[in-house]
């Protein structure tokens, strides 16, 4: 094809279509049919007509925005992190290397792009860094998509071929990802790479015959994703948020922090730095100022007028998930169920109603290992996905915890007979499975919800209707958790890196940068759930509560009880002290939270629960540490090379033979206008 007679590009400014710009509709060649011309003057007319009395309203309301919620969301950049790739966890080359698939961005629907990601599919052209370039400057080429694996793809290069050998991992949501004719329309040279530079004699004919009828993204494909990672939770927001320390009760929370869409609350009554708590701002252990009262729940304030406090406001009810409105549940106190351990998320146990609350909501206890005085009962909503009919893990083949003298011989039957209770109808529970799209095998980021500000590496092992079992990849089983498919703390592969949120990878795949940093990681203080129960498999271990030295608690000497036991008072507070195992997840927990413990006193004995497994970093047990890092450091020889070896290649060249490369491709290649 000669270059003469080569016709200039051009995208479609609606359905995003690439062709040869004299065959599109209309003189100024904007669109690519007729119909999509009609579609954008249609559309175009009305957003004239109804947004121009409103111009004006929006930029002072959107400024005012800006300055409640901080500066706005700004797109990663591929460039800087491609260059930090060897320095930590990359998804391309693990999921290489496992030969595993990711679950698709559709299937989280409380994730950014969610609804818009379909649209992204195989073959799609794009224009992306060029990171097979010697020049000091970014410069841009086009690259096709290879394969895609959640917020992630593996590109590859025009001009390669079927060559695969230099393809590449990207985050498609990044700044330097974009539609083909961004270039164009910017001033950026589209430079091919080093590697392949002298393949073709005239790559502005190849561009147009490999762009001619090819998709790709939409012109708003970054606006889009901005907007979308947008919360409407602002910071200094109250609102009620259950208390780590003793769950069947809520305390009083601040927004502190907002990082797409998971929200880093402070607890109101405490002074201590760590006392905080992360969720997402759809999790259904968040309700607004007033639903304890509401619904008949505990709550722990300082005194009846905490609903209002001055210079604070409080979050509005529409941001938070809402549930099914229902006025009877039909649920009675000492029936029968199963439910996910809130405090051992890897089981599902024989449990029973403890007491029925307005408005849907139940207090459950796990049979067998439930504390004396209730402080771990669990607030579930009758619709939900975590509460199952009796006989449901056996229908399902799961195995199902039960009390310790019943562990040899157990049948629901009997059971029911030996403790005088009748199991919950099964028309009392939820049974909508919806078409989720999950399967066993796939990849993603899910939390860790007994240390929940942790975000690690994760596989789907089983899928049993609309319920999840997830894995944490490099972690033993028993740290497993069950998790609904609609869970707002699971995540697409990806999902980190473009709202900048840590990502705890593999114990086993990552190499500290500095030789001498440990491989035990330590522990933030106060992060986790506090359990009185033992719920992991690990040696039992027995602590009292040691009062830590005399400090009072924050003004609590006004606390009354709003109605029944609604509001408990904090006035009889022991604060504990940490203990030094650092196994334990109970003790430690309750000592740096300075939270409250309802009736305790210090002779009161726990049985402590061994800490979640992130925060032991990359030893799984003391004596392995050492081999440990040397099976890290031949492991990550490899990973600490850049995944895209196209880099590499070019280093090959000498800087003298470059510069006569550059000067040639220059004159070889002309920006396609409007492409």
């Amino acid at each position: 094809m000669d270059s003469s007679n080569a016709s200039e590009l051009g995208v479609c400014e609606v359905c995003g279509h690439v062709g040869p710009r004299d065959d599109f509709y209309s003189n100024s060649k904007r669109f690519c049919t007729a119909a999509c011309s009609h579609s954008f003057s249609a559309k175009h007319r009305f957003n004239k007509t109804s947004t121009k009395s409103s111009n004006d309203a929006k930029a002072k309301s959107s400024d005012l925005k800006s300055k409640k919620n901080g500066p706005r969301f700004v797109l990663p950049s591929e460039s800087r992190r491609h260059q930090c790739i060897s320095m930590g966890f990359n998804w391309g080359m693990y999921l290489s290397s496992k030969k595993s698939t990711a679950a698709s961005v559709e299937l989280f629907s409380h994730s950014p792009m969610s609804p818009y990601w379909g649209d992204i599919g195989i073959g799609m052209k794009l224009e992306v860094l060029n990171l097979d370039c010697s020049l000091t400057t970014d410069v841009y080429w086009i690259a096709s998509v290879v394969q895609i694996a959640g917020y992630k793809a593996k590109l590859r290069y025009e001009g390669f071929g079927e060559d695969g050998t230099c393809d590449f991992w990207c985050n498609l949501c990044t700044l330097d990802v974009n539609a083909v004719g961004w270039c164009a329309t910017i001033g950026k040279p589209l430079v091919p790479p080093q590697t392949i530079q002298h393949k073709y004699s005239n790559w502005k004919s190849f561009l147009v015959k490999k762009l001619t009828g090819a998709k790709t993204l939409p012109n708003d494909f970054q606006k889009r994703i901005t907007d979308s990672v947008t919360s409407p939770f602002l910071c200094g927001l109250r609102l009620e948020v259950v208390d780590k320390t003793r769950i069947s009760r809520m305390r009083v929370g601040i927004v502190n922090e907002v990082v797409g869409g998971r929200l880093r609350l402070k607890y109101e009554d405490s002074d201590y730095e760590n006392d905080d708590f992360w969720c997402h701002s759809q999790s259904a252990l968040i309700h607004p100022i007033g639903w304890c009262e509401r619904v008949g729940h505990k709550i722990l304030v300082s005194s009846k007028d905490y609903k209002q406090k001055k210079g604070c406001t409080n979050a509005r009810s529409e941001l938070f998930a809402t549930v099914k409105n229902v006025k009877s549940c039909g649920f009675r106190v000492n029936m029968k169920l199963e439910a996910i351990d809130p405090l051992n998320l890897s089981s599902i146990c024989v449990a029973t109603v403890k007491k029925v609350l307005k408005n849907g909501y139940l207090m459950i206890g796990i049979d067998g290992s439930e504390a004396a005085d209730g402080s771990d009962w669990f607030c579930y909503h009758c619709t939900s996905p975590s509460i199952f009919p009796v006989g449901f893990c056996s229908k399902n083949k799961i195995s199902l915890s039960v009390p310790t003298r019943f562990k040899d011989s157990f049948s629901w039957a009997q059971y029911l007979v030996d403790t005088n209770s009748q199991a919950a109808p099964v028309d009392l529970f939820e049974n909508k499975i919806p078409d989720h799209g999950f399967k066993s095998g796939m990849k993603l980021e899910a939390v860790d919800l007994m240390e929940p500000r942790l975000l690690c590496v994760a596989t789907v092992t089983k899928v049993v209707g609309r319920l999840l079992h997830v894995h944490f990849d490099g972690w033993e089983n028993q740290y497993d958790q069950w998790v609904d498919c609609e869970s707002p703390d699971i995540y697409p592969v990806g999902w980190c890196e473009l709202v900048g949120y840590d990502l705890q990878p593999p114990p086993n795949l990552v190499q500290p940068v500095e030789q001498n940093v440990s491989l035990k990681k330590k522990k933030v203080k106060g992060q986790s759930f506090v359990t009185k129960k033992k719920r992991k498999k690990l040696v039992n271990v027995s602590k009292k509560l040691i009062p830590e030295k005399e400090e009072s608690t924050p003004n609590r000497d006004s606390n009354s009880d709003l109605k029944d036991d609604q509001i408990t008072p904090a006035s009889s507070s022991v604060s504990t002290k940490k203990s030094q195992d650092s196994s334990v997840a109970s003790v430690k927990s309750n000592s740096q939270t300075g939270a409250t413990i309802e009736n305790s006193s210090p002779d009161e004995t726990l049985q402590e629960q061994p800490s979640p497994k992130k925060s032991k970093g990359l030893a799984k047990t003391e004596g392995n540490d050492a081999s440990a890092s040397n099976s890290d450091s031949d492991k990550n020889g490899d990973l600490s090379q850049s995944s895209d070896s196209i880099s590499e290649n070019s280093e090959r060249n000498s800087d003298e033979k470059t510069s006569k490369l550059n000067e040639e491709i220059s004159m070889q290649v002309d920006t396609p206008q409007g492409s």
